[in-house]
């Protein structure tokens, strides 16, 4: 049972992941104008992926100094969901070990 719920989470983490990098291609398209917000397809598209990130994000600009109009929170977050995921996997295997 509890391998399996540490299963769900470092799937979700997993997905999670997935969502900021497609934000992070999304903002460099709508930087360089390869899309426009304009668009109510990929305006619709943004705000979803924001309203999704904003609450993990968040917290993580607070603690981070401002650097302008570079945002290093997302790298931020991808590197503490892999180190998360890390710890559960670990978990996972001594769990298993131990019901060996």
């Amino acid at each position: 049972m509890l391998l399996a719920l540490i299963s769900i989470i470092g799937y979700l983490m997993t997905i999670l992941s997935t969502v900021v990098i497609v934000q992070f291609i999304l903002s460099l398209l709508i930087a360089f104008n390869v899309v426009s917000l304009s668009n109510n397809i990929v305006s619709s598209i943004w705000q979803a992926l924001n309203v999704i990130l904003d609450p993990f994000l968040r917290p993580i600009r607070k603690i981070l100094p401002d650097t302008g109009m570079i945002d290093f929170s997302p790298m931020v977050l991808l590197i503490g969901l892999r180190v998360l995921q890390m710890l559960l996997m670990g978990l996972a295997s001594d769990i298993s070990m131990a019901g060996m």
